[in-house]
């Protein structure tokens, strides 16, 4: 087993060969997503053929993911510090009252959500994880606040998760339902899944890598057992297959996007990598059993994907419906 230091190392290494800072000006808060270009979009709007609609995300509710299930021995979690989305209903149709009236026997409904807004399905914005002190393109991590982001808070960013998604479908690559508990996707097996689907990574594509992690919750509608033990995911050396191939935002179907409770001695490496140095925007708790199966059925990895995070002024993440359209 590799050391901290060790580790500590090889990802400083990585981030001096996989960095975009400056790339796209000393303001940027893109990142990656400046590889999205207007033609990408146009394109990936044209090859929509069967009209077929996934929303990829959980429900938003109290039997959300946000459980204090214990890890498994020896395994490593964020601390659970996030809850589920609480709803109150405000008004309701089975007691009317003159608040709610609106005169000649009408009356209106309303309620509220209160949530953690990384509760769910979402994106992580740039804000979102730093180390040393800094950000994204060199801003001081400082400049988030109780006041929330200065830089690169996810409203900066609310008009650019449109482009042609791809599906790596690692799990079904291993011809397994779930990948093993302890499985880091490599750099081999992102390629692997290219070449089983018969794709292309193109610069400014959105990928989508399925482990098989919620397969469980699809069949049970528990997380008891899915988040009670390590989770299947990316391994940090991956960044730079990303970054060759100039994937514009990574989403997974887990907690973190990378592998949690493998035994690594540093915590978060894909995070600090991509948020910190890439520019590369995390989507977590994506949920892609159905996309799976329609993907597999049309023998076809790619789609239009539209995954927009709501514009919460100068927030480190959002929830988001993406929609992937075949």
């Amino acid at each position: 087993m590799s050391t901290l230091e060790e580790e500590r190392r090889e990802l400083e290494a990585i981030a001096s060969r996989v960095s975009n800072w400056g790339r796209w000006g000393e303001d940027d808060e893109r990142g990656t997503l400046n590889l999205i270009t207007p033609d990408k979009r146009a394109a990936a709007a044209r090859s929509v053929e069967h009209g077929i609609v996934h929303s990829l995300s959980l429900p938003l509710g109290a039997s959300g993911p946000q459980i204090p299930a214990p890890p498994a021995p020896g395994a490593w979690r964020p601390p659970q510090t996030r809850g589920n989305p609480v709803h109150t209903m405000l008004a309701t149709g089975s007691d009317p009252q003159e608040i709610n009236g609106l005169g000649g026997g009408a009356h209106f409904t309303d309620d509220m959500i209160v949530m953690h807004l990384q509760a769910a399905t979402q994106w992580d914005a740039l804000s979102h994880c730093y180390y040393d002190g800094l950000l994204y393109n060199g801003r001081p991590a400082s400049s988030v606040t109780s006041a929330g982001a200065r830089y690169h808070a996810i409203d900066a960013v609310a008009d650019s998760f449109v482009s042609r998604g791809v599906l790596l479908d690692i799990a079904r690559s291993y011809g397994v339902t779930t990948l093993p508990a302890d499985h880091k996707v490599t750099a081999d097996d992102l390629q692997r899944a290219c070449d089983a689907a018969g794709v292309v990574v193109e610069e400014g594509d959105i990928l989508v890598v399925r482990t098989g992690l919620f397969a469980e919750w699809a069949r049970t509608g528990s997380w008891e057992a899915v988040l009670a033990r390590p989770q299947p995911g990316l391994d940090f050396r991956c960044a730079e297959w990303l970054h060759e191939r100039g994937v514009a935002a990574i989403a997974v179907d887990n907690t973190a996007v990378e592998a949690l409770g493998t035994g690594a001695a540093l915590k978060g490496p894909f995070h600090m990598l991509a948020l910190r140095d890439m520019g590369l925007h995390l989507g977590e708790y994506w949920y892609l059993e159905e996309l799976a199966k329609d993907c597999a059925r049309l023998d076809q990895a790619t789609f239009l994907l539209s995954a927009p995070p709501l514009p919460f002024e100068n927030a480190v993440g959002s929830p988001v419906n993406p929609m992937a359209v075949l």
